[in-house]
């Protein structure tokens, strides 16, 4: 079995199948592997990976590189994109990958019998040449890779809400310590239980 058939069946291990996108996942993480001169998937926490969509796509990144949320050396950039842009932490060159605008119909002549488009992409986008495949460029990240990754040990607690904020992820607004939630900048609303900010500053 060769390197790529296993990280197929890995990624396909994940989702009870294999579809197109994971192929475009797996073989964009060896790529990247290759041109960043990485083993691949990684042993260490030298390759961070920003991906710009999530499901199948962003798990065959995963399978294929090693990076992962739980490592800490992934991240969602919710772009709504099958791209993602691969950073080498020690010499700090980022690169950002993407399957060619034309990918799909290159599929279709690639494998012209198939029974259906998903099928010629399926089995295309698995023996189509890098070149074919993928654009590739370099970029400059204009965040900071440092903030992101942050410092083991360093937990403070919200102000309002109390609650255990890791990784620097903390504002600080006229005095007070608040997680994104009590700072305004949530992605939930807390219906009842917490003073306001406005209403914890005046107790102050």
């Amino acid at each position: 079995m060769t390197q790529l058939e296993a990280l197929l069946q890995a990624s396909a291990v994940l989702h009870n199948h294999l579809c197109p996108r994971q192929v475009l996942g797996v073989r964009m993480g060896m790529y990247a592997a290759e041109s960043l001169r990485m083993e691949c998937p990684q042993p260490q926490k030298r390759l961070f990976t920003f991906v710009e969509t999530d499901g199948c796509f962003a798990d065959g990144i995963s399978v294929a590189t090693g990076c992962t949320l739980g490592h800490r050396t992934l991240r969602l950039m919710d772009y709504g994109k099958v791209a993602a842009t691969f950073v080498d932490i020690d010499s700090e060159r980022s690169i950002r990958i993407r399957p060619r605008l034309d990918v799909r119909n290159r599929a279709a002549l690639c494998k012209p019998d198939e029974r259906s488009p998903w099928h010629s992409q399926l089995k295309a986008y698995q023996v189509m040449p890098l070149d074919e495949l993928f654009e590739i460029k370099g970029v400059s990240l204009s965040i900071s890779l440092e903030d992101i990754i942050s410092r083991p040990g360093v937990r403070v607690n919200c102000s309002i809400c109390g609650e255990e904020i890791i990784n620097e992820r903390e504002s600080i607004i006229e005095g007070l310590t608040l997680c994104r939630a009590c700072a305004g900048d949530g992605y939930y609303h807390a219906s009842m239980g917490y003073p306001s900010m406005s209403k914890l500053i005046s107790m102050v």
